[in-house]
């Protein structure tokens, strides 16, 4: 896996897995659900990232609520990637239980989420960044429309800070 990333970063850019002595992270979010269809609505999300890593993975779980009562509530994992030692793009898989409330239906209560965040780090830690990601019921449904979100994020450090 590593030669293949590498593949993809310019020369003398340094990449690297996030160090397993990384802080846990409190993600808070705001943007769109579904920004690029007529049934987009604004959402707020919570997420926590812990320090513990299995093997490279990074677990996290969290909660999404749309203005128009959707939530979704998910758990999974992602991988820190850190790039010359201030960005973080954080790709990761999640799987999770939606309801739509008064928003859109994605045709399941069981619900995956594949998506990547590109962030910058701060010397404490903390992180602002930019989140994208699908959300679909995988075809467990004879109905999936899915849904793309975009969200600015903001991550707390919880323990020990500074940057690497």
């Amino acid at each position: 896996m590593g030669v293949f990333l590498g593949a993809l970063v310019p020369s003398g850019v340094m990449m690297r897995p996030a160090a397993a002595q990384d802080p846990a992270l409190l993600a808070i979010g705001a943007g769109v659900l579904d920004f690029n269809d007529d049934e987009a609505a604004g959402a707020v999300a919570a997420e926590y990232l812990f320090s513990d890593r299995l093997w490279l993975l990074r677990p996290l779980a969290g909660v999404m609520a749309t203005f128009d009562g959707g939530v979704y509530a998910y758990g999974g994992f992602g991988l820190d990637l850190v790039f010359g030692g201030r960005w973080v793009v954080t790709p990761s898989l999640a799987a999770g239980l939606y309801g739509e409330g008064g928003g859109k239906d994605l045709g399941s209560v069981v619900e995956f989420r594949s998506g990547v965040q590109i962030a910058y780090r701060f010397d404490d830690d903390s992180r602002l960044g930019l989140l994208f990601h699908h959300i679909s019921n995988a075809g467990l449904d004879d109905r999936n429309p899915g849904a793309n979100t975009l969200m600015l994020t903001y991550s707390i450090p919880l323990g020990a800070a500074g940057a690497k």
